[in-house]
């Protein structure tokens, strides 16, 4: 059994704070749990005594006899901390419905409550909820709506207002709930264990999950990992600006603000994520309502050849496959089409259709093994045919289950009352056809199963990346040197080529002899990122002469231009061929902790922004994924007659990257910029990175 079992199926529930009078809080609580049909003890809790709905009301928690499985809060603020204690030692689960903690700053008094309640071995719901309702006992402990029909979606928000909202609108849309939590402040209990629970629930189906934020986004991976197969989750995540985005140095850090990571976190373990509200409910509905499919084919049937092709486009715009065999489309419609009709999907059945014609198209439809989805469309044509397409539609879609079928019926009122009845039937019913087509796109999606790869073990220089971050942490930088970066990547097993760091001329020539030319040289100082705008980079250097020259120069140029900035010496590594060059980078999320970047350098990632994410460490077989995603892809797998670029190359160094990051804690943000890749390998031109520095 799930140690929340008593939390959802609890045998007796206290109200602490219940009150006498209606429209408080206290009192619609108590009379939402005896409205709700719970059978349990409940124990009203008010120091006044007396009586509340027939109930005899205890004037303290000491007078119940017994250990409740569930307290519900519903006192102010201050009263709530003074009482925490002497609830904890009656309660396994406390729910605070009150307000006023860390939401509005009181940081301290939210804490107190936690802590006396795990002190007495009890867990805290909230603080700054509206309850919980499930359908197994069943009892609705929320201060919303009194009416909840059961079912098998389970809601569960960080907001209040919008999880009462998502009550009535459950009701409206004839959606079955098997349970809607609130989890507020989430001071103690988390979405994660409220997940576990409910991923094990035989009841719960689908879960909508409301969140404004995460602190613990890897254990939510790892609960959405472990999701059995026929449990589906649909995530509205709020909060899509870059304002959440911290200010950083690393060209990674600062294209990852908080959304685009959250973005791929969700894509990584094939979470769908919701836009909207609308989007989410229309999509929760079709899941809870429909069976998966069994194949990618899907048919339109439609009276209205426009409708039709709104649909189609709609269609191509998800990624939807349009069933095109002409020969099984006109086996399974001929006879049941109109002269004037189309088997040609989208399939016209003609403006004249009515409830006969789209009975016999739709059983067809359903009948044939090859077809695995439907989209049945209707325009309304303002005659009286819409009680007999009403009946059609619900008679098909009862008698015919075991494909999921989506309908749009488009018009005035008389639109409206046929959906209202197929949505009362349970039946997935849409006034637009974008919204239809876009429900059945999340139901397939949540049908597939991610497989992200396994993780391999690689060779790493382990001793020789520690001692250069310590000495890095012992001198206080928080910024690695140049050519301290490139040699953790090199011990890494990154592709590094040969460099130095020299101190006098007679080093840097010695340097680039041994390297070979053309070399580059650049000035090393933690004072200079931008190196080139001093004069601190000099490129294709020849011979003996140039490198003397080179050396002199960057050292003036630096000395005139930032005449403060401490050289530790000139970099001399090897001249570059050309290549596409691409930045692979990492930083450290408040969310997900470590994660890796990639894209194109230059204007794809200073102009467009055209990069992708993944919560590292990443197994290579999702790194494909990842690199395919970005938009100038299509450079890389070669256009125009170029050959491709290895890609290959750029899988092993990201995957290499995700491991070194995840290894050493300590690095807080790196940056391979650019890594340049060839037709074979992928070499490193230049590496920033920061590391944590004290606590």
């Amino acid at each position: 059994m799930h140690y929340l079992e008593p939390l959802f199926n609890p045998e007796s529930v206290a109200i602490v704070g219940a009150s006498h009078h209606e429209g408080k809080i206290g009192h619609t609580v108590v009379k939402n749990i005896v409205e709700s049909g719970y059978k349990g003890r409940i124990y009203p809790v008010n120091p006044k005594g007396g009586e509340i709905l027939g109930l005899k009301v205890y004037k303290n928690i000491f007078e119940i006899e017994e250990k409740v499985d569930v307290a519900i809060i519903v006192v102010p603020a201050k009263v709530a901390e003074n009482i925490i204690e002497d609830v904890a030692k009656k309660a396994r689960y406390i729910i605070v419905i009150t307000s006023g903690f860390s939401e509005v700053g009181n940081i301290e008094g939210e804490k107190k409550i936690v802590e006396a309640a795990r002190k007495h071995g009890a867990r805290v719901l909230g603080p700054n909820v509206f309850g919980i309702y499930s359908a197994k006992p069943p009892i609705n402990a929320t201060f919303g709506p009194s009416k909840i029909k059961a079912g098998n979606v389970a809601v569960v928000s960080q907001s209040g207002a919008l999880g009462i909202a998502m009550i009535g609108k459950a009701a409206e849309e004839n959606m079955g709930l098997s349970a809607i939590v609130s989890i507020g402040n989430k001071a103690d209990l988390t979405e994660v264990e409220i997940l576990s629970y409910l991923f094990q629930d035989d009841s719960t189906r689908v879960v909508f999950l409301y969140i404004e934020g995460l602190e613990n986004g890897r254990e939510f991976l790892d609960i959405i990992r472990k999701r059995p197969p026929n449990k589906s989750i649909i995530v509205l995540k709020a909060g899509r600006s870059k304002a959440g985005a911290r200010a950083v140095a690393s060209h990674t850090g600062s294209l990852a603000g908080s959304d685009a990571v959250f973005d791929a976190a969700f894509r990584q373990v094939g979470i769908l994520r919701a836009d909207g509200l609308e989007d989410g409910l229309n999509w929760v509905t079709t899941i809870a309502l429909s069976p998966p499919p069994k194949g990618k084919n899907v048919v339109i049937v439609t009276n209205g050849g426009g409708l039709g092709v709104i649909a189609a486009d709609a269609c191509e715009k998800y990624g939807l496959h349009l069933f095109d065999d002409m020969e099984v489309l006109r086996k399974t419609f001929q006879d049941v089409m109109p002269e004037f009709g189309s088997y040609k999907n989208p399939v016209d059945i003609t403006g004249q259709a009515g409830g006969k014609e789209y009975k016999a198209a739709l059983e067809r439809a359903f009948k044939e093994p090859n077809i695995h989805a439907i989209l049945a469309l209707y325009c309304d044509r303002g005659d009286a045919e819409l009680e007999d397409i009403k009946n059609a539609f619900i008679e098909v879609h009862k008698k015919y289950g075991d494909k999921p079928a989506l309908y749009t019926i488009f018009g005035g009122e008389g639109a409206t009352s046929i959906i209202t009845a197929l949505k009362r039937e349970g039946i997935p019913a849409f006034s637009d056809v974008e919204d239809a087509v876009s429900s059945l796109y999340a139901l397939y999606k949540v049908n597939e199963r991610k497989d992200e790869g396994e993780l391999e073990e690689i060779e790493m220089d382990e001793e020789r990346i520690r001692k250069i971050i310590e000495r890095a942490i012992k001198e206080g930088r928080r910024k690695l040197l140049a050519h301290e970066a490139k040699a953790i990547l090199q011990a890494a097993g990154v592709d590094v080529p040969p460099f130095y760091l020299v101190r006098n001329i007679e080093e840097a020539v010695e340097a680039a002899n041994k390297i070979g030319y053309p070399v580059v040289m650049k000035v090393v100082s933690e004072d200079i990122i931008h190196k080139t705008d001093v004069g601190g980079v000099v490129l294709n250097i020849e011979n003996e002469k140039e490198a003397a020259e080179a050396y002199e120069a960057i050292i003036e140029n630096c000395k005139r231009n930032v005449p403060k900035a401490r050289i530790v010496g000139i970099e001399v590594t090897k001249m570059l061929p050309k290549g596409v060059e691409t930045i692979i980078g990492a930083t450290t999320d408040a969310s997900f902790g470590k994660v890796v970047m990639f894209g194109l350098g230059g204007i794809y990632v200073e102009v467009m922004k055209d990069v992708t994410f993944r919560v590292a460490p990443v197994a290579k077989k999702e790194i494909r994924r990842m690199v395919r995603e970005i938009e100038s892809y299509p450079i890389l797998a070669g256009v125009r007659g170029e050959k491709s670029k290895d890609i290959e190359a750029i899988i092993d160094t990201i995957y290499r990257i995700g491991m070194l990051v995840t290894k050493f804690e300590e690095i807080l943000e790196l940056d391979i910029n650019p890594l340049i890749v060839y037709e074979k390998g992928a070499k490193v031109a230049d590496a920033r990175m920061s590391i944590k520095v004290g606590k």
